[in-house]
């Protein structure tokens, strides 16, 4: 009696003072902020030092490429079998911080693991973002459940999750707080969870960084052009470019993932098929420069002319092995794709390449995943802030000339691009072509 009594007490003064409750809460959530880290970084650690190894293991045994189609197979029915909902991918996480009623599974962590590693290991296009996003939000759930929070500290702690995965596989701290904030939702950042998700992110990418002894790669840009208004004419174009590429690499993806299912409805079949698919790109191309993360390239973006297709071959490759059913992020190949294009088109524009590779490899990613700020932020964490204004209005352009896009079909839109586009509050990316045939035939059929 005496201890509740003295609950209800404190509570009640919670209730009635300000900077008490205040002060409970920072301290709340830089504890499970700090553990969210812990657990984010060391898995994306554990996953940079393993894909390392695979990538190295590949381009050692080129003959590894051939598995591909078996490799495929293997995961899709391991996630047939064992899976469940952990197939959703990234949009399970969204869908449950979206008042969403399933459960985010622990096994999605080691599942989504193994799956791109496979990927990487036998040659498939594939990034990593994906992956550090699922383990983090998988863990964090975990984390949730131990200490029984209530609804609304667990969609928080999901963010976190989101948040600590990204900065950590990135180095990138802040741009991993806003992504986490900002990609539930075009329109809308959850400013509750704002401490939490620094505080997720920051530790997580210290733990990688510090303890782990990870190091990230950074690309450097030497110059940037002065202000004028031709300068920015061009950065406009260059930056409506990356925008509508980034709106082609999701539609195709979605495209070819709706494709791959109607045509094969066994799993294992539709991964083989796409690793048989990838290696007949292969031979076609004549060159294996598109596969795995794509670093190459946009390395070679930032010190060397790149062939004017390069960002086309490498957003193909990608987009059949997403949309075959294999495992990994869509991030990094974003970032080798606009890198490539930015370099392409610095001979047309007149510009210094290794500026316009820097804003095609923010802005493309930034159309893609609808969220300008945290790609903004990235782009000064990696590149520096003396072109800061030129990767904002690359950042804002790309993200409006996307449209209604992204590759996360389970981001909702709070807030439409134009005024003129009428987008109920709440709908999810994945809908709007669903409610715009549905608007279409019924505007036949009168």
């Amino acid at each position: 009696m005496y201890v509740n009594n003295q609950k209800g007490k404190l509570q009640r003064l919670l209730e009635t003072t300000t900077y008490p409750a205040i002060i409970v809460s920072f301290l709340k959530w830089i504890v499970l902020g700090s553990l969210v880290g812990l657990l984010s970084g060391t898995a994306s650690a554990i996953f940079l030092l393993s894909l390392d190894y695979v990538t190295i293991t590949r381009l050692e045994h080129p003959w590894l490429l051939y598995l591909l189609p078996l490799g495929g197979a293997l995961v899709s029915f391991q996630y047939w079998k064992f899976g469940k909902n952990s197939a959703k991918g990234n949009n399970l996480i969204l869908e449950q911080i979206h008042d969403g009623k399933e459960t985010i599974p622990l096994r999605m962590a080691p599942l989504v693991l193994f799956g791109t590693l496979v990927t990487h290991l036998f040659g498939g296009s594939a990034g990593r973002e994906g992956t550090a996003v699922q383990m983090g939000g998988s863990l964090s759930e975990w984390l949730g459940k131990l200490l029984k929070v209530d609804a609304v500290d667990r969609k928080i702690l999901l963010i976190c999750g989101i948040s600590g995965g990204f900065g950590s596989i990135f180095g990138t701290p802040l741009a991993g707080t806003v992504f986490g904030l900002e990609v539930l939702a075009i329109g809308l950042i959850r400013h509750e969870a704002l401490i939490p998700a620094f505080v997720a992110s920051f530790v997580g990418n210290i733990v990688t960084s510090n303890v782990w002894g990870i190091t990230h790669i950074h690309y450097a840009v030497h110059e940037f052009p002065g202000l004028s208004a031709i300068v920015l004419g061009k950065v406009i174009l260059a930056s409506i470019l990356f925008g509508l590429t980034s709106r082609l690499f999701s539609q195709l993806t979605h495209f070819l993932k709706k494709g791959y299912t109607k045509l094969f409805a066994n799993p294992m079949i539709k991964s083989a098929v796409g690793g048989l698919v990838i290696i007949g790109f292969v031979y076609i191309v004549g060159s294996r420069d598109y596969l795995g993360l794509g670093i190459p390239l946009i390395q070679s973006s930032f010190t060397e002319n790149v062939s004017p297709f390069a960002f086309l071959g490498k957003l193909i490759f990608t987009s059949f092995t997403l949309g075959a059913g294999f495992q990994g992020g869509e991030v990094t190949p974003l970032f080798a794709i606009g890198a490539t294009l930015g370099n392409a088109l610095s001979g047309l524009l007149q510009l210094h390449a290794p500026f316009l590779a820097a804003l095609g490899f923010i802005a493309v990613f930034c159309g893609a995943t609808n969220t300008p700020i945290a790609c903004f932020l990235m782009g000064i964490e990696l590149f520096g802030s003396e072109g800061a204004l030129y990767m904002f209005i690359a950042c804002l352009v790309s993200y409006l000339f996307s449209g209604h896009t992204g590759i996360y079909t389970s981001q909702h839109i709070e807030v439409s691009k134009s005024k003129l586009i009428q987008v109920d509050a709440g709908t999810a990316l994945g809908a709007i072509k669903k409610d715009r045939r549905q608007q279409l035939d019924s505007n036949q059929g009168k």
